[in-house]
């Protein structure tokens, strides 16, 4: 309960600036020339209703407005108008444009008439001042509005960014589940299609290899494509989105329900059912790492791999995966990181790389991810032939 409370105070910035005004406004008031014979309790009220109305300026933009206006012409009415008071009720009209919804903004706007006429009749100026004074509370309200329509389109721009980012990130995952598929399929198929004469044995053993690759790409797929459709959902219906973050941040990244080492096993099972000979070296406590690095770690394996078999027709792999403390000296160690950082490496023995070969899209896509944490990927010619690949991802 006191929490709620504590959520329904005005901020502290705002409670401390309405504390400044209301000592600034008693002083001005208790001064040597007060100008006034109002009662001292009428016009220490006066002025805690206009202090009022500033601290809940961004609570109840309307509701504060409203106080504050009221208060402005009671002081000019019945006390006299001070001087501090129409600094109060600007700060109060352009935080009605700035934080209150359109609808409440438009309403309160005709607010501005009754209070600014008031404080400024007594002091009987021509009426060309008081539309001129008017014209200038307006722009105030105006530059408020204006204010909080480039705060909208700025927020709707960076939610759309992050649609678009979620979406590249979806198109990064599908082409790694498609292209290692796919490949290991084809190997499958081509192996059983050598064996079908001579060993009926061996081929039903791939064909079963193949469905259960196709299976497991499905399940996949149907995961990533799911993600797309809540988010059309979302977009068709902005007001279901939750303020998450862009938060955004979030929800958990598209991928295996539970990526860890025991999934790499699985991931290799299809290349090792084709003739493929994959060593894993994976050290234990990588499994308790968190799951956006688990599933990086995964998908690195998988593009590697699927390279492999892809360019390099290779016929063996092998794949480390450890941690291993960073060096103090290295630029992405940042005081907020743990020190340490996993370890991805894959090295098979397949033809290796032409010279001066440029990264496709797999070797792209393992770098944006290594990005995406702060770390770092080199790549090249193996020692002994075959290609490398190392994928250093610091850990938080």
């Amino acid at each position: 309960m006191a929490e709620g409370w504590a959520r329904r105070l005005p901020p502290p910035g705002d409670m401390a600036a309405a504390a400044v005004l209301l000592v600034a406004m008693t002083a001005v008031r208790l001064g040597a020339e007060r100008g006034t014979d109002a009662p001292l309790a009428a016009v220490l009220a006066l002025s805690a209703v206009i202090a009022a109305g500033v601290a809940l300026r961004r609570r109840a933009p309307l509701t504060a407005y409203a106080l504050g206006s009221a208060g402005l012409a009671a002081e000019a009415l019945w006390v006299g108008p001070g001087p501090l008071t129409p600094v109060a009720n600007l700060i109060g009209v352009y935080s009605l444009g700035l934080y209150a919804t359109p609808f409440r903004a438009l309403l309160g706007a005709p607010l501005v008439l009754p209070g600014v006429l008031a404080h400024f009749a007594p002091k009987d100026d021509p009426s060309v001042t008081q539309v001129a004074v008017v014209c200038v509370w307006l722009l105030v309200w105006g530059a408020g509005r204006a204010t909080a329509r480039r705060r909208e389109e700025m927020a709707e721009l960076l939610r759309r960014e992050a649609v678009v980012a979620e979406r590249v990130r979806i198109a990064r995952e599908v082409h790694d589940v498609l292209g290692h598929s796919v490949n290991a399929m084809l190997v499958q198929a081509g192996a059983g299609r050598l064996v079908l004469d001579t060993d009926p044995a061996r081929t039903r053993e791939l064909l079963m290899s193949v469905e259960r690759t196709g299976r497991d790409a499905l399940t996949e797929l149907d995961h990533l494509l799911g993600l797309l459709r809540a988010e059309d959902d979302e977009d068709a219906e902005p007001g279901a989105r939750t303020a998450a973050g862009a938060g955004a941040g979030a929800t958990a990244p598209p991928g295996p329900p539970n990526p860890d080492p025991a999934d790499l096993a699985r991931l290799i099972r299809p290349l090792a059912d084709a003739g493929m000979d994959v060593r894993l070296h994976i050290e234990p406590e990588t499994g308790t790492l968190p799951r956006a690095i688990r599933l990086s770690v995964h998908r690195i394996v998988q593009e590697a791999l699927t390279n492999a078999l892809r360019h390099g027709h290779a016929r063996s792999a092998e794949v480390t995966v450890r941690t291993e403390p960073l060096e103090p000296s290295e630029p992405s160690v940042r005081s907020d990181r743990s020190g340490r950082a996993v370890l991805v490496r894959i090295v098979d023995g397949g033809e290796g790389p032409d010279p001066g070969y440029r990264p496709g899209r797999g070797l792209r896509g393992i770098t944006e991810r290594a990005v995406a944490f702060g770390g770092s990927v080199s790549h090249g010619p193996a020692d002994g032939g075959g290609f490398a690949l190392s994928v250093e991802l610091p850990l938080p």
